[in-house]
């Protein structure tokens, strides 16, 4: 919404039943970061039918909510979607149902804004997908992970496909290269987690008795003589579960800047990584209208493939 509008009253659709305040307005004013809408919420400038809200009120069908004109500050103000970025984002769309889809997340690129970051995958495909008045993210992949990422484009889908994320019907496999030779024999790590602040303030997660079970399912894809190249699924869905599990078994992931080790820094100099080697290479879900069984897969990165080609050059 540009600034000087004049203040609107949108009628709440079927598609949009149920939804949060906060989510409704995100996807109908673009380029506003999440703490103006908070703000305005608790000013009272946003009314359902003429009535102060909190951020978290569901909306009904037909319910009209009122939404001020925004003035944003030049530092407050959502960057724009860049050309190269909608066309890459475009261009990454793996499937596409009625009410959901798939992208190939590119490494790099947070999930949603916030903590600095301007604009995240979920702000970005707001603006380029203009046709959607619905659009959430279902679950999240770390800034520097790429591949499938699901998304829901109606209230029901992301109230199914969640159902599903909880219930385990949902199979993610990630590609991940850890220093060392991992044992063959070592399928599963369990072990807890525990998320909290590192000095700095950056959220961070590390294995404690106290924290929540996780576990996750270890395969050997291919074994090279300094690292190894795992297949890795978790079974529970925790924060950065597959690196701290990874680390918690003496084989951290390469390129990894929270969880590395030198060893592991060193090894991914060798390689010419750059970044973090983690890819959800493929996801599996229950359609969330008929049911049927989905299943899709990213292909590899260029610059990973070529990382994973330097290693067996090196064998």
């Amino acid at each position: 919404m540009a600034e000087g509008q004049d203040v609107q009253w949108v009628e709440v659709t079927e598609g949009q039943v149920g939804q949060r305040v906060d989510n409704f307005l995100m996807t109908r004013v673009k380029g506003v970061p999440r703490s103006l809408i908070y703000r305005i919420v608790r000013k009272g400038e946003v009314r359902v039918n003429k009535k102060r809200v909190k951020a978290d009120t569901r909306l009904a069908l037909g319910d009209l909510v009122r939404i001020p004109p925004l003035k944003l500050a030049p530092r407050e103000a959502v960057r724009d979607v860049s050309d190269n970025l909608r066309n890459l984002l475009a261009g990454n769309v793996l499937v596409e149902g009625r009410d959901w889809l798939v992208i190939n997340k590119p490494s790099g690129l947070a999930v949603h804004g916030g903590s600095g970051v301007k604009i995240g995958l979920i702000e970005a495909l707001r603006q380029v997908r203009e046709d959607l008045d619905f659009l959430e993210l279902v679950h999240r992949l770390d800034r520097d992970t790429s591949g499938c990422l699901l998304l829901a484009k109606s209230r029901p889908a992301l109230l199914a496909l969640n159902a599903s994320l909880k219930q385990h019907q949902m199979d993610k496999q990630y590609l991940a290269l850890v220093a060392g030779r991992w044992p063959p024999k070592r399928d599963f790590v369990s072990a807890p987690l525990e998320r909290y602040e590192a000095g700095n303030g950056e959220r961070r997660v590390r294995v404690d008795p106290q924290g929540k079970m996780a576990r996750t399912r270890f395969h050997v894809q291919e074994a090279f003589p300094e690292v190894t190249l795992m297949e890795a699924e978790p079974v529970t869905g925790r924060t950065h579960q597959v690196r701290v599990h990874a680390a918690h078994a003496g084989y951290p992931l390469l390129g990894d800047d929270k969880y590395g080790s030198r060893q592991g820094l060193r090894l991914a100099a060798g390689l010419g990584l750059t970044r973090l080697f983690l890819h959800a290479a493929s996801l599996s879900f229950p359609e969330p209208t008929s049911g049927r069984p989905v299943a899709i897969r990213a292909p590899l990165p260029d610059d990973l493939r070529a990382v994973l080609d330097r290693a067996r050059r090196a064998s």
